[in-house]
């Protein structure tokens, strides 16, 4: 247990020094540089496993985030290009002003609840969404916990200020959590996998719900001098994940090495990765939308802009 919970502190850390940049040179000159934001056991661990960048004709400098929100920061502030993240945070960032572009959309290909969960205490007299009334449950602002929180006491038809949200980032979650300072805990895997295998259970996961869509996010300003790099990164970033499908348990010795987590959890967090690129179309755009109202409805953003100019298309066109 104790090792499992230094694994996890470790991912959540990992941004605490700052954006800690590790240029992986793969060829090219200096002025072919693409920045990529990368979740910590996400596009990374994938692409150093395929292999897929070795004979790439620029330098990908990577940097790394122990969740979507400060990812894109970083992409929205200008200091990456791209990044991936889930459809929730993404739209939260764009309502809240970023100059953000999805230029790439990946859905799952497998359905997994331990991917997404509001987890209690084994003990925990919490069993269903109502009991989750007057408790307190932490989530990182705009994340997919976080949404999916919103989601469970909406189909609940219980208001979203009857529960008393604390918004902290994953390793602070996980401390609270850990203490008894909070009640539960909506997050995702592989904060989730740690969890139940120390004891924690689910009262609502994504076997209800259902996994969110994953989105390759721009800079808005990146795109025009960089769409060759980052056309040629989607592609490439395609064939890792379909090499990551057809290869889980080598994939998963590497995402264990990159994130510092047990190999068992890193296998049972592959599920997250198991995806598979689509087209950006009217159907992605509207379910952008809903997320958009179900944050209105929460208070949380205005929703002003035109979900819809969110998305360029261009790049599943052919770049």
């Amino acid at each position: 247990m104790a090792k499992n919970r230094g694994a996890i502190v470790a991912v959540a850390l990992v941004a605490a020094a700052g954006f800690g940049l590790a240029a992986a040179k793969f060829g090219g000159g200096d002025d072919k540089v693409l920045r990529v934001a990368n979740q910590k056991g996400q596009v990374k661990s994938m692409m150093i496993a395929s292999g897929v960048l070795k004979d790439a004709p620029y330098t990908v400098e990577w940097s790394e985030f122990p969740a979507a929100q400060p990812l894109l920061e970083a992409v929205g502030g200008g200091a990456a290009d791209l990044g991936l993240a889930a459809d929730a945070p993404f739209i939260f960032a764009y309502q809240s002003g970023s100059p953000v572009k999805a230029i790439g959309i990946q859905a799952p290909a497998a359905q997994a609840g331990e991917a997404l969960a509001i987890l209690v205490k084994n003990g925990s007299p919490v069993r269903s969404v109502q009991d989750l009334v007057g408790k307190s449950v932490a989530a990182t602002r705009g994340s997919i916990g976080h949404h999916l929180l919103l989601q469970a006491l909406e189909r609940a038809h219980i208001p979203a200020d009857r529960v008393r949200v604390t918004f902290l980032p994953p390793g602070d979650a996980k401390a609270a959590f850990d203490s008894g300072a909070i009640d539960a805990w909506s997050t995702w895997t592989p904060y989730t996998n740690v969890a139940i295998k120390e004891g924690a259970r689910a009262v609502v996961d994504a076997k209800d719900y259902g996994l969110p869509i994953y989105i390759d996010i721009a800079h808005a300003e990146s795109i025009g001098p960089k769409r060759a790099l980052l056309a040629d990164f989607l592609q490439r970033e395609a064939k890792a994940v379909q090499w990551a499908r057809a290869h889980p348990d080598e994939f998963a010795q590497v995402l264990a090495k990159e994130t510092g987590l047990p190999l068992d959890i890193a296998r049972a967090s592959f599920d997250r990765n198991n995806r598979m690129a689509q087209p950006i179309d009217d159907k992605i755009i509207a379910h952008e939308q809903a997320i958009t109202q179900r944050f209105q409805r929460a208070g949380l953003t205005d929703g002003k802009r035109p979900v819809a100019d969110a998305f360029d298309a261009s790049f599943s066109k052919g770049g």
